[in-house]
């Protein structure tokens, strides 16, 4: 049982995690070398098996147990002008997931994924960071131990996604903490906003780096006062995924943002995870660049909910459906093994 009762218990628990399987990966490097094809000519899908079979722990990883997990927050600093939607767009998203009505809901079931949507006291905004702190502490823990508990033990890929009107705001303020600039440099237009509007957002910004000063140099701190509760869900979900030794399927820029934290507190914090795409959010490849991680596609994609984690899954799936179904040269007669 992982004890994440304090921020001193959530920092203590993102130490000493567990690395991947050394030898599951060979034995899959192993097997890709006999497959019926010149070496290294799938690319990216040899590698994506072979990562697959490290956090798996067998040299051929299944995807039997998808599950997409979509954290929806609201934000107190949505009043401040920083969406194009109103904030109550976040509750009427959730009961459209409920309904089955979102893209996230057809993507999922493309991606033969579960999908659960988690809603953190929608109807309570956290507050606004600009002059406070996004969270209390016990809300922020509760929150992080809402994402660590959403994660099931037995899945074989864990996807995170979110929804909350005024995250990117969230998720630029987290970057800029972690990773130093202004908030001109890592706010993007988000819902839509004007260019008056995406002024704004980077004002809010900078207000917060202001306000919140040096207590933001700790990436815990960090995501505590201008995160927000779908955030610290999902820094809480990965973390539960490396603990668990389950690959992890990353979103956008604010579920990066989201997760970045965890490689802040421990260098190989998110060796488990892939990031599934890169969005048209326009910091999101600066943060992916911080953080070492290729996307997987590049669509254009701006949409959050999980969206781009789940077309990446497609892929996935094509990496281990050649890496277990292909013949070996001996097995076909082939030669050249």
């Amino acid at each position: 049982m992982t004890d994440l009762s304090s921020m001193d218990a959530i920092r203590a628990a993102c130490r000493d995690l567990p690395q991947g399987d050394d030898e599951a990966a060979r034995a899959a490097a192993a097997r890709q070398a006999t497959l019926t094809k010149p070496p290294g000519s799938l690319g990216r899908l040899e590698e994506i098996a072979i990562f697959l079979a490290r956090w798996q722990g067998r040299a051929q990883p299944v995807l039997e147990r998808v599950e997409i997990l979509v954290f929806a927050g609201s934000h107190g600093v949505a009043a401040r002008g920083v969406s194009a939607f109103p904030a109550e767009v976040t509750q009427q998203m959730v009961a459209n997931f409920a309904a089955g009505g979102a893209a996230i809901n057809q993507l999922a079931g493309v991606a033969g994924a579960r999908l659960s949507v988690i809603p953190l006291d929608v109807e309570r905004p956290t507050g606004d960071f600009t002059c406070g702190p996004a969270m209390s502490e016990t809300a922020f823990i509760h929150s992080v131990r809402a994402g660590f508990e959403a994660v099931r033990a037995d899945a074989d890929l864990v996807c995170l996604g979110e929804m909350g009107i005024a995250n990117t705001t969230a998720a630029a303020a987290l970057a800029a903490a972690l990773f130093g600039g202004a908030g001109e440099g890592w706010v993007g237009r988000g819902t839509g906003v004007d260019d008056a509007g995406l002024t704004r957002k980077a004002d809010v910004v900078n207000a917060a780096l202001a306000f919140h000063g040096g207590a933001l140099a700790d990436p815990l701190a960090a995501l505590r006062l201008v995160g927000g509760r779908e955030l610290a869900a999902m820094f809480g979900a990965a973390l539960a995924a490396r603990r668990l030794r389950i690959p992890l399927l990353i979103d956008g820029f604010v579920c990066t943002a989201a997760v970045a934290p965890l490689a802040r507190l421990a260098g190989h914090g998110l060796a488990h995870a892939l990031a599934g795409h890169v969005s048209a959010e326009a910091a999101h490849r600066r943060l992916l660049e911080e953080l070492g991680l290729a996307p997987l596609v590049d669509l254009g994609m701006r949409l959050g909910e999980g969206s781009g984690a789940a077309v990446a899954v497609l892929l996935l799936r094509a990496a281990l459906a050649c890496h277990n179904g292909m013949a070996t040269f001996a097995q076909a007669g082939v030669a050249g093994g």
